[in-house]
């Protein structure tokens, strides 16, 4: 564990308007958000109902956003939802989206009613951010009267659509950056001293606190450690600070921190993280695993709860 004075602030007191801009000054496109996701979701018209739920008016760009919706949707089918990109620097979490999109969510559709929003945080991915350009952590705002347009836009379209879900896995990462980067700047935003976590190397979920489900957790975690190696807790029987409930398992509460599992009020509800920058893990491995942990949520809905 190390402290870390982020270069942005005074330490002990939380940021203002001028603080933040200056953040904002600092971040810079590194990759496109329509040529890497957009492009993708264009070639997917004849597989799925492509619609657009919302816009993000930012830095004089226009993000639109999307959503991939199976067909034939069948009230008589529960829902599922599949997000990513909450966090837009974490990449398989977006590509893992659209990867299942493309090869198996047409297979689980004769179960289930599939969502696919695969790119949450536009803005953040094409700046490989975690924060939006408010220095606001879209993964923290899912809440009534959201400040983050990320958030209020889907939470707007599940309203408007008055949907219910069964299940709904959000896919992440948990990378080097949160302990170089992350962590110190929100501990600055805050006002407050940075403690870093050791990252773990590997897979593992978060599962809602305030609805534990071991056994679904237990099938991802099984379906995953196929593609890759699960994170193992460290010393003190934690992973990034969290008791390690079961192997590979920690648990937040999903509503109360505005997490984006808390997004609905689904019953079956896992994070996702695996670590891209393992020695022992290529980006495509990552993307699979994100595939694989979809795939074993959906199995174990199929053959346990349908």
């Amino acid at each position: 564990m190390t402290e870390q004075q982020y270069p942005i602030g005074t330490p002990g007191q939380p940021w203002g308007v001028e603080e933040k801009q200056q953040w904002l000054k600092q971040q810079s496109v590194k990759r496109s958000y329509f040529d890497d996701v957009v492009t993708q979701i264009n070639q997917l018209h004849d597989q799925f109902d492509v619609e657009q739920y919302g816009a993000l008016e930012y830095t004089n760009n226009t993000f639109p956003l999307f959503l991939l919706k199976t067909r034939q949707w069948d009230s008589a089918k529960p829902n599922v939802l599949v997000t990513g990109g909450v966090h837009g620097y974490e990449t398989s979490g977006v590509h893992g989206a659209l990867a299942f999109a493309k090869q198996h969510a047409e297979q689980y559709s004769q179960w289930f009613n599939i969502l696919i929003a695969p790119c949450i945080s536009p803005w953040g991915y094409e700046t490989i951010n975690r924060w939006n350009p408010f220095a606001i952590d879209p993964n923290r705002s899912f809440k009534e009267n959201s400040p983050a347009g990320e958030c209020a836009a889907i939470m707007d379209y599940i309203a408007s659509h008055q949907l219910d879900f069964v299940m709904h896995i959000d896919l992440h990462e948990t990378t080097d950056t949160d302990n170089s980067e992350f962590r110190p700047a929100l501990a600055a935003r805050d006002g407050k001293v940075n403690t870093n976590w050791n990252i773990p190397d590997g897979f593992y979920t978060v599962g809602n606190s305030e609805k534990p489900t071991p056994d679904f957790q237990k099938a991802i975690i099984d379906s995953v450690r196929q593609v890759t190696h699960i994170a193992p807790a460290d010393d003190e029987g934690k992973i990034i600070g969290a008791p390690v409930e079961q192997e590979g398992v920690i648990h937040y509460a999903g509503k109360e921190l505005g997490l984006c599992m808390g997004l609905t009020d689904a019953p079956y509800v896992s994070t996702t993280e695996v670590y891209p920058d393992s020695a022992n893990a290529s980006p495509e491995e990552c993307i699979e695993a994100q595939v694989a942990a979809v795939k074993g949520a959906l199995e174990y809905m199929r053959q346990a709860v349908i």
